[in-house]
């Protein structure tokens, strides 16, 4: 079968997606993946899996009307050439523009659409500014439009279904199945042990605000007044989305001594190794941050909002704490109960690893994938456990 795949970030599709798609191409299928970037480095990797990568034109945090026709006219004229057989779309633009397309000019095609997160324009509730108000009201009409008779609607965390129904998102009828994120490869991230020296906390992710990170610069302070030995890490990049922290923000910080902000890498798994717990104070809309997962696979302690994505990988209590959403004094509070019993690092950190292990292995949440998408169909297989709990998982006659 032929099957394209639309991103919205080129190295998403090695860094989230490439052992799904390597297992594609390895049961025989034809596999074109698509995203906005025009990146070598990812077209050369895809090639040796044997996926063809096709850029395509997609502003990835715009809201210009007239790029994203752009968008969709050029997905539609690529799958009038390609004619797959299966469309697979994650993430906002991809499977609005994506799924939209299919339904115009490739309508026998199957249509799974994963949403890995409602983002920016659900974060901040029903008071949000007029901005988001009305991103997400147009985003709701276009989600629709681009899920309406899909064969999958995949949802990585029980909220943004329930939500999803509630913005009218996707029809009453049509089905919700959530999944176990994007899972993450327990090899290839190993436990590792704890480091020596100060105590020290770590935070990957973008640098939005809505992330929490001056939340989490906020705790940093708290903490240092009592014990000016922590360590504060900030690992990720800059990033275009209106509620971005300026590279002048971030000098300050540095500056003050407060943070240590370690640049951006392909590769986050030094810094990890450096770090004795992982703090995500989060409070955009997350599908399930694939950064916990990471960090849970080394074997690390994790502190995260009580708040929709975050909350689905931690046990309150077993492998880290949940805390409220804007909330630096609790957060402080928390890193200060790792300083002050050290011993839960290591407590906590081996449940985070037998969490991954047990329910976030990439193996498994592919398996489940594939099986969702009906490609085991296509090799007289019968649904496997993994379809039959992800059914159980379904999120249909939630409201």
């Amino acid at each position: 079968m032929k099957i394209v795949v639309v991103a919205s970030f080129a190295p998403s599709l090695v860094n989230f997606r490439g052992r799904l798609l390597e297992s594609l191409v390895s049961r025989g299928h034809e596999v074109i993946a698509c995203a906005p970037e025009d990146d070598p480095g990812v077209a050369e990797t895809l090639g040796r899996w044997g996926v063809r990568y096709q850029g395509i034109p997609m502003a990835r945090a715009g809201i210009n009307p007239f790029a994203d026709l752009r968008t969709l006219g050029a997905l539609a004229r690529l799958f009038l050439r390609l004619r797959p057989g299966l469309v697979l779309a994650y993430t906002q633009k991809p499977i609005i523009y994506g799924g939209i397309a299919a339904r115009l000019t490739a309508p026998r095609a199957r249509r799974i659409l994963m949403c890995s997160g409602l983002g920016y324009a659900c974060t901040g509730g029903e008071g949000a500014d007029r901005l988001r108000a009305f991103v997400r009201a147009v985003m709701a009409r276009l989600f629709r439009l681009a899920t309406a008779r899909a064969d999958r609607v995949l949802v990585f965390n029980r909220d943004d279904g329930i939500d999803m129904r509630r913005l009218g998102m996707v029809a009453p009828g049509q089905d919700i199945v959530q999944v176990p994120g994007s899972g993450v490869d327990v090899a290839h991230f190993r436990e590792r042990p704890l480091p020596g020296g100060p105590p020290t906390f770590l935070m990957i992710a973008r640098l939005l605000r809505d992330k929490g990170v001056v939340d989490y610069v906020e705790a940093a302070r708290l903490v240092r007044k009592r014990h000016p030995e922590a360590r504060f890490r900030i690992l990720g990049p800059f990033d275009p989305n209106p509620s971005a922290v300026s590279e002048r923000d971030m000098r300050g910080w540095v500056e003050e001594g407060t943070i240590e902000y370690l640049g951006s890498t392909h590769d986050v798994r030094p810094c990890l190794a450096e770090a004795g717990v992982f703090v995500l104070p989060s409070y955009y809309r997350e599908g399930l941050p694939r950064s916990t997962l990471e960090a849970m696979a080394t074997g690390r302690a994790i502190i995260t909002t009580d708040s929709p994505g975050c909350r689905e990988p931690v046990v309150h209590g077993e492998n880290g704490w949940l805390v409220p959403v804007r909330d630096p004094q609790s957060l402080a509070a928390h890193m200060m109960r790792f300083i002050a019993q050290p011993d839960l690092m290591a407590q906590m950190g081996r449940r985070s690893r037998e969490i991954a292990v047990g329910h976030y292995s990439v193996d498994q949440v592919n398996a489940l994938l594939i099986d969702l998408m009906g490609l085991n169909e296509d090799r007289g297989a019968a649904p496997s456990t993994h379809d039959r709990r992800a059914m159980a998982a379904s999120l249909a006659q939630q409201s």
